[in-house]
């Protein structure tokens, strides 16, 4: 039989992997896989997943946004180039579905099993990289405030409940963001720069493209009162890249945002590193199974 090696992380989401693991299992089975688990955790350094990699197909993965991004960190790290398949197992699993991955585990199981590798881009702040997006600001605030299990609970619903209620007290951030032939110099609400097309599940970047070697980066001026409000509201209503008012939109493969401010960053949904910030994108750099296009 072939082997293939999953990676999972037992307290994504709402547990949902716990519950499908005998799906997993059945599944790979009946196509003639074997299935060795390696369980994150604590008491498991990451590292030790790889100690025999060679003796795999592929690697399936079963996280959200975080798990993913910590293991292809560590994947990147390590040199290791083997494919992945991505399972939605998390709270918002935004890669997984911008890959075209069906929320149903035993279908997804399928789907890659029966997919052709094809390589995709990654981004890279500083040292780390990233699966699907880069944030500071608004967002950020909210994505790492919100309860978990309003996240669990109410989906992106959850972000615009707590996004309200964070405005009226939210400090703008003072930027500089330098691109080819671009400058913003000034405040703004929400800095996102996208590898993947959403963020919490909020289809904000619905026209990037996980292969074409370009970043999206989104930002939402820092006006205030009534513009302020009205960009929120359209950013949030997934119509801010048709009517920008207030919104900057382009792609770019690499940019450099600097702040003299104490300003928390994110990648991934966690915590990112400090300023200044140079943001790449590494074309084609990680090889996946089950992409739909």
């Amino acid at each position: 039989m072939k082997k293939v090696k999953l990676l999972y992380n037992p307290f994504s989401g709402d547990n949902a992997i716990i519950k499908n693991l005998d799906n997993i299992f059945e599944t790979y089975q009946e196509n003639g896989y074997s299935v060795t688990p390696f369980r994150i955790g604590r008491k498991f350094p990451l590292e030790e997943a790889f100690d025999d990699i060679d003796d795999y197909e592929h690697l399936l993965l079963a996280g959200g946004d975080g798990t993913i991004n910590n293991i292809v960190n560590t994947m990147k790290r390590l040199n290791v180039d083997c494919p992945v398949g991505i399972l939605p197992t998390g709270t918002a699993n935004d890669f997984a579905l911008c890959l075209g991955m069906p929320k149903d585990i035993s279908i997804a199981c399928k789907q890659i099993i029966d997919s052709e590798v094809r390589e995709v881009d990654l981004g890279r702040v500083n040292d780390k990289y990233f699966v699907n997006v880069a944030s500071m600001g608004l967002f950020t605030e909210v994505s790492q405030r919100t309860n978990v299990n309003l996240k669990n609970n109410m989906g992106k619903l959850a972000y615009y409940f707590s996004g309200i209620t964070e405005l009226p007290r939210f400090k703008m951030l003072n930027l500089t963001i330098t691109s080819d032939g671009f400058t913003f110099d000034g405040p703004s609400l929400i800095v996102f720069i996208f590898n993947g097309k959403s963020a919490g599940n909020l289809n904000i970047a619905y026209k990037s493209q996980i292969d074409d070697g370009m970043l999206d980066v989104v930002i939402v001026k820092g006006d205030v009162g009534v513009k302020t409000l009205i960009s929120f509201f359209e950013f949030m209503m997934g119509e801010h890249l048709e009517k920008p008012k207030g919104v900057i939109h382009f792609t770019t493969n690499k940019l450099v945002i600097d702040s003299s401010e104490d300003i928390k960053t994110d990648i991934d949904g966690e915590r990112g590193p400090d300023f200044p910030l140079n943001i790449s994108c590494q074309k084609r750099s990680l090889k996946v199974l089950g992409y739909k296009l």
